[in-house]
């Protein structure tokens, strides 16, 4: 797969530094990030909405109670 990474995918994004710290899956960043951010619900809620999702949830919309937890006891 060529690697097209979705132009919100940098240091503020919560997907980044959730990969980055090893808390998901690379998967999550292949499918979504590194795909230009295609089908992701996070970049479309923000570039349609304006709408910036939490922190714990992941591009296809759900929540994970795991970076929930860690995100709501490290910031």
């Amino acid at each position: 797969m060529k690697k097209t990474e979705c132009p919100w995918y940098n240091e503020t994004s919560a997907i980044k530094r959730a990969y980055d710290l090893g808390l998901i899956d690379k998967k999550w960043v292949q499918e979504f990030c590194w795909n230009g951010g295609k089908n992701c619900i996070r970049k479309k809620r923000f570039e349609k909405e304006g709408y910036v999702s939490p922190d714990y949830i992941l591009p296809d919309g759900t929540e994970d109670p795991k970076l929930k937890n860690y995100y709501l006891n490290h910031d």
